[in-house]
């Protein structure tokens, strides 16, 4: 089955909706990728997804990718390069640990949520959402 069929109509719309949320508060961008296998390194296999969706090409340098190998029971959260010189080396650790206490659960579409809510409440406090905040990224969810 592709993983785009493994969720309802519903639960991609929540996950949009996420990143929307998300997105109000931060000019950082955040996007999804859900692929069945990740026959790499998981962060290696999330970079080369980072670099397919052109993340690196935000002004501020400041996309994030939540990346999800559902059948490898694999993810990861990877962050441009303009958000980790100034965020701690630990930054993404309790979001993917909560993330995957989710998927642990059954719960795949409340953890990818509550990840990226989480991670764009994160990232206000160093790219605070500004009055002339362009959309760089789309926010649907890429699968492959």
């Amino acid at each position: 089955m592709s993983p785009e069929k493994a969720f309802t109509q519903e639960q991609k719309d929540a996950m949009v909706a996420a990143i929307r949320q998300a997105e109000k508060d931060t000019s950082g961008e955040i996007r999804i990728h859900i692929e069945n296998h990740s026959k790499i390194n998981v962060l290696d296999r999330a970079a080369d997804v980072f670099a397919e969706l052109k993340m690196h090409k935000t002004a501020l340098r400041n996309g994030v990718l939540v990346y999800v190998a559902l059948l490898d029971h694999k993810s990861a959260i990877l962050g441009d390069a303009g958000i980790n010189a100034k965020v701690p080396a630990d930054f993404w650790d309790s979001i993917m640990k909560n993330m995957v206490e989710k998927f642990r659960a059954g719960n795949i579409t409340e953890g990818i949520c509550e990840a990226v809510i989480t991670a764009g409440e994160q990232l206000k406090q160093y790219f605070p959402y500004q009055a002339d905040d362009e959309n760089e990224l789309p926010d649907e969810i890429s699968f492959r």
